[in-house]
């Protein structure tokens, strides 16, 4: 094999870092020909784009088993996996307030329980810890595992921005298409700092943004008869 494809060669190793690829790399260049030196550039574009399909690593919720108990926060949406520390000290005021406020009952009459941090385990792949839940008791019995897990969607969830971009893109983009997607009837998504609170509500098969809240503002809910909240109240 030419000096030219021999360093193609250990660069597509060096890039796939997967033996499996590798493997396939290998055999690849051991079948061609010196004519093709010329077009090497092209070769490595088109090989190290087969090589980056679908080697992205993707967790389950048995590697989470694996993980310090360190007081991070490990969750897993679609494979991937999102680490998240203590979060600062008005973050927990504002759930510790909303926590306080939240009805034992729904607009239906059925009680239910106000929770902070519960683990919600939707499949193998899909292991999300949120801020805040209020699940009915009827709900509650049916999907709760062996280990005090929930199975199913919660019918709302509460969500309080940490401070960091990584952290406000996962709560507004890859956790509200992982709760529309299990069946979550309302998302709240509070931020603190800017004092406002973000209304999802699911309407055909999705959630969606139906407005936004500011501080001088009542929050309220289809989900409970006669709840009202001042949204300034979870800041002062």
């Amino acid at each position: 094999m030419s000096d030219s494809l021999n360093f193609i060669s250990l660069y597509v190793q060096a890039e796939c870092r997967d033996f499996y690829w590798v493997a396939i790399a290998s055999s690849l260049f051991s079948k061609i020909s010196l004519d093709t030196i010329n077009t090497s550039q092209s070769l490595l574009r088109e090989v190290l784009m087969v090589a980056t399909i679908d080697t992205k690593v993707r967790w389950t919720q048995a590697d989470l088993e694996l993980l310090p108990d360190n007081g991070s926060r490990y969750e897993i949406i679609d494979g991937d996996l999102y680490v998240t520390r203590a979060p600062h000290w008005r973050h927990q005021r504002v759930l510790h307030r909303l926590g306080k406020a939240l009805p034992e009952r729904d607009s239906t009459n059925r009680a239910g329980e106000v929770l902070q941090t519960p683990g919600l385990i939707f499949a193998g792949e899909e292991n999300a810890i949120p801020d805040l839940i209020w699940i009915s008791n009827e709900k509650l019995i049916a999907c709760e595992d062996q280990s005090g897990h929930f199975t199913a969607a919660p019918e709302l969830v509460v969500e309080v921005l940490s401070q960091t971009a990584k952290d406000i893109d996962r709560d507004r983009q890859v956790k509200l298409k992982l709760y529309s997607r299990v069946g979550v009837q309302e998302y709240w998504i509070v931020d603190w700092q800017q004092q406002t609170v973000e209304i999802y509500r699911r309407s055909q098969a999705r959630l969606v943004l139906e407005f936004t809240l500011y501080a001088e503002d009542d929050l309220t809910s289809p989900l409970f008869d006669g709840f009202s909240l001042k949204v300034a109240s979870l800041f002062e």
